[in-house]
């Protein structure tokens, strides 16, 4: 729909059509292999927490941040610990 004001187009969209951020998009499927949605909190491990986090938890954190989730045990934890710790807590 379109209605022109003064010379300029103005485009009305109905509400059942917008999602709530205002975007004409369908809604994403949670199913989909492409779903992200940043978390709110970022995650307050500790460098020996991460040292003993067992592999599955790892695979759920590094999916759950959008990172890539490949690799041996001891390469998901050196790459969690490098993303989520700072330089200083890393030593």
């Amino acid at each position: 729909m379109s209605a022109t004001t003064s010379g300029a187009a103005v485009f009305a969209t109905p509400a059942a059509e917008l999602k709530p951020n205002g975007h004409r998009h369908q809604a994403e499927k949670r199913e989909s292999c492409c779903y992200f949605q940043m978390p709110l909190h970022y995650p307050r491990y500790k460098k020996r927490d991460y040292e003993t986090m067992p592999e599955w938890k790892l695979d759920c954190l590094l999916k759950e941040y959008g990172l890539p989730v490949v690799g041996d045990v001891n390469q998901k934890r050196d790459f969690a610990m490098g993303a989520f710790l700072w330089p200083s807590e890393n030593k």
